[in-house]
């Protein structure tokens, strides 16, 4: 299957999903990202005495690396302002997700939930660009389109917080559709797609985020009714 992961900064695809990606890509299916932004408006680039654009490509260069390191199908970066998705006309990223979209015929798209996990505007702004194209592509009989997946963090009853800043936003059990069990394998090039963020170490050390992900990724599956969740992305299409 074709699968688009559509996130609006670096690094949002090696929190996580890269594990994901890597055994998706190992079954054989063909996996793509859409990146948004160039994510140059990081605090860290105060650190390194880098402006926005100098940031930008900074890490526009870890991406590649990360590529290849995955081994992606394909990678799109765009460069709408990091931090500023929220000032821009929707209809504006609509358009350019669904270009992009049109030319590769995925079957299934993944992004955020509705909450961002983070809540951070940048990732509210693509849910909701992301998920309005997927229900009015498929309106207009663009059947290819069969899934819209949606990256969330399981609530445990506790609160969550990443490198002791940001308060993590989580689904109900009942909201969970998909709980994809994580082989160290899986994990290991999830350790290595952030490895290949170098300007990052500090902040993706400090976030703790691989323990915190644990075996496990949960996502939702907008519009859809299971009766219990599966255990595959691409289960009953």
């Amino acid at each position: 299957m074709r699968i688009l992961y559509i996130f609006p900064h670096p690094d949002d695809e090696s929190f996580g999903p890269a594990a994901v990606i890597h055994r998706q890509l190992g079954d054989g299916h063909q996996v793509h990202l859409l990146t948004l932004t160039r994510g140059g408006a990081t605090r860290v680039r105060h650190a390194l005495g880098l402006d926005v654009e100098q940031m930008g490509v900074l890490r526009l260069g870890e991406m590649h690396a990360v590529e290849q390191t995955l081994g992606l199908t394909g990678m799109t970066v765009l460069d709408y302002p990091d931090s500023g998705l929220k000032n821009i006309d929707p209809r504006k990223l609509e358009r350019a997700v669904e270009t992009h979209i049109t030319a590769l015929r995925p079957e299934i798209l993944i992004t955020y939930a509705v909450h961002g996990i983070s809540g951070f505007h940048d990732h509210l702004v693509t849910h909701a660009v992301v998920k309005r194209v997927y229900l009015e592509m498929k309106e207009r009989g663009h059947d290819y389109l069969q899934r819209l997946a949606l990256l969330t963090v399981r609530d445990s009853g506790e609160e969550t917080f990443i490198d002791g800043r940001i308060r993590l936003k989580h689904s109900s059990d009942e909201e969970i559709d998909c709980v994809v069990s994580l082989r160290e394998e899986d994990r290991e090039m999830m350790r290595s797609c952030l490895r290949c963020y170098e300007s990052y170490q500090e902040t993706i050390e400090a976030s703790g985020v691989i323990e915190k992900i644990g075996n496990v990724l949960h996502f939702e599956f907008f519009g859809e009714q299971l009766s219990s969740p599966v255990d595959d992305l691409c289960a009953g299409l």
